[in-house]
């Protein structure tokens, strides 16, 4: 008697551990059909465990660590934007435009080094042409 009234109260003060080990062995083969059910000689078949009971093994499967395989693999995510070109575009040539700015006063060095080239040959090539004259 004394024993029967410690295990129930271990039990009231542990909590009541669903047993998944053996769930999960009796509806193994089962789960690894799908998640919804499976295509039998033409016919659909729903699975025998429900979805609900589905959910419930699978959250203490991974609330106590283990790995819950029978997952269907993920679809790979679309890559098609939502939203109007324009914005995207607009956001892409501020982006683009700030980056030029960065480079703007090398870029203006450049330009003004090529320009003084360009006179200083000018230059080279009228005195030349005198000389020559």
């Amino acid at each position: 008697m004394a024993g029967k009234a410690v295990k129930s109260v271990a039990k009231a003060v542990g909590g009541y551990q669903y047993p998944w080990q053996e769930k999960l062995a009796k509806y193994k083969d089962e789960l690894s059909k799908g998640v919804w059910g499976y295509w039998e000689l033409g016919a659909w078949k729903p699975l025998s465990i429900s979805a609900r009971h589905r959910a419930r093994l699978r959250k203490e499967v991974l609330l106590s660590g283990a790995d819950w395989e029978y997952d269907p693999a993920r679809k790979e995510m679309k890559t098609k934007r939502k939203g109007h070109k324009v914005d995207r575009l607009a956001a892409e040539k501020r982006e683009r435009t700030k980056e030029l700015m960065e480079g703007m006063p090398q870029m203006l060095a450049d330009y003004k080094k090529r320009k003084w080239e360009q006179k200083m040959k000018a230059e080279e090539d009228a005195a030349k042409k005198t000389l020559q004259e």
